[in-house]
């Protein structure tokens, strides 16, 4: 016989009543973590070359249009995986989808950290621009299906953070395995991080990728591709577990609903988007998705300590630098975030770009104004490998920009050594107002941050 709980009208005292709203928060939130941990494999992917480069460029005696395809190929195959993961995941689903992409980032931080050649090298990083191209679409997708719609903005904002935090990771292991290679510590040693240095930043993603692979094993599939396929009652538990019986019936009823009018709507034509009711807002989204990009924030991430280089701070301040530049863009996505809603998005985009145009020209005058001189002293300084005979005809002389400098260190030390010890040439040659340099990256980088944290909400 089944009895019911008094209530406090027959007994004169307080009943608790078991709150279901935090249980349901706390699947959506840890469901949303695991999830998004693929946007921070995205962001450690795609950085971490930026430690990598300097030494791949002298292992495998790269030439500069070389170089450059290594650091441009993981995005050629993202671009392509972008466009076939979203109809794959309507017949695979999400979760696997996803649980590829995890596999696609482990073989490619092992096969790039085990590269015997370049073209073995490319290959392993365009398996990882799969990976990227599949999490960057499936995992907000995922994020937003499985979540009630009070939290959905705030969880699917999980993804874009955790690429943010997967750049910093990135620019951090790459500076630890730098001074642990320069370490006296046995275990570094035996570890031959010092020798080792390139193949350990790239392989160290496959931990992450691992714990990604296995984390995925405890979310259930999205309840949107569950209805989708017919499996309504399977759909119910699933969004049931995320906001409770009620609204979890109500949202895979809307989810029908939905399904039934797409497919009684006919296809529209592409032509439709020139009309002159829509024209105005193609116009806007495609300027601003290529403003997003033509700014060059890539290049920060992709050539990080190799452009702080040129600045003569060294190799290793270099690295450190590209560390304050990962943890100023996640303080300052952070930031942005919060004030998105507050002033609205056309401010934030107005400081943005315009303070983005600004530090780019402070940026081309403090590079411009740079000159390139070899002294008696300078070349004291110089590691002992360096032939101070061959550098003999170069004292003294003044070069106005890098390229003409790096060319005569070329002309006059051989390739392999020009490139070898590039930093500290420069290092002892260059004279140029660094800090200005620094600042105005960090600056650049501040007012990136506000436009890019807008886009996506804009759009």
């Amino acid at each position: 016989m089944k009895t019911e709980t008094p209530t406090k009208v027959e007994t004169g005292k307080p009943v608790k009543v078991p709150y279901e709203g935090s249980k349901t928060n706390r699947f959506v939130v840890l469901t949303a973590l695991i999830v998004a941990l693929g946007g921070f494999l995205m962001g450690f992917d795609a950085s971490v070359i930026s430690g990598v480069n300097k030494f791949i460029e002298l292992e495998f005696e790269l030439t500069k249009l070389e170089l450059g395809w290594a650091v441009s190929s993981l995005t050629l195959t993202a671009t392509l995986a972008m466009l076939i993961s979203g109809p794959l995941s309507d017949k695979l689903g999400r979760k696997k989808i996803l649980t590829i992409a995890s596999l696609l980032y482990m073989a490619s931080a092992i096969g790039s950290a085990m590269a015997p050649s370049f073209t073995f090298l490319i290959i392993a990083r365009m398996l990882g621009g799969i990976g990227v191209g599949a999490s960057l679409i499936i995992a907000p997708m995922y994020i937003a299906e499985i979540s009630p719609p009070g939290l959905r903005g705030r969880m699917v904002s999980f993804n874009q953070l955790n690429i943010v935090l997967g750049i910093s990771a990135a620019f951090f292991t790459n500076y630890l395995i730098l001074k642990w290679g320069k370490s006296d510590a046995t275990w570094a040693q035996n570890l031959k991080f010092g020798e080792y240095n390139w193949r350990w930043m790239l392989g160290v993603e496959a931990i992450p990728a691992l714990f990604y692979f296995l984390g995925l094993f405890t979310v259930p599939s999205s309840p949107r591709w569950l209805a989708m396929k017919g499996r309504y009652d399977e759909a119910l538990k699933v969004m049931t577990r995320s906001c409770g019986a009620d609204e979890a019936k109500n949202i895979i009823q809307s989810v029908k609903d939905s399904m039934a009018d797409t497919s009684k709507k006919e296809k529209t034509p592409i032509k439709t988007l020139f009309k002159p009711a829509l024209r105005l807002v193609l116009t806007i989204g495609l300027v601003i998705g290529v403003l997003q990009q033509i700014t060059g924030i890539n290049s920060v991430f992709f050539y990080a300590p190799m452009i702080f280089e040129q600045s003569g701070i060294g190799t290793d301040a270099s690295f450190s630098q590209a560390i304050y530049v990962g943890l100023i863009n996640l303080v300052f996505t952070l930031i942005a975030i919060s004030l998105i809603d507050k002033l609205g998005r056309k401010p934030l985009l107005i400081f943005g770009l315009s303070g983005i145009t600004v530090c780019m020209f402070l940026l081309a005058y403090g590079f411009h104004s740079a000159s390139y001189t070899l002294t008696d002293e300078s070349v004291k300084e110089l590691p002992v490998e360096i032939d101070r005979v061959q550098l003999a005809p170069l004292l003294n002389q003044t070069f106005s920009d890098d390229v003409s400098f790096k060319q005569a260190m070329r002309d006059k030390l051989g390739e392999t050594t020009a490139k070898t010890y590039e930093s500290q040439l420069i290092t002892g040659a260059v004279t140029m107002n660094s800090m200005l340099i620094l600042n105005t990256w960090i600056c650049g980088l501040i007012c990136h941050q506000c436009w890019s944290c807008d886009v996506g909400p804009l759009l």
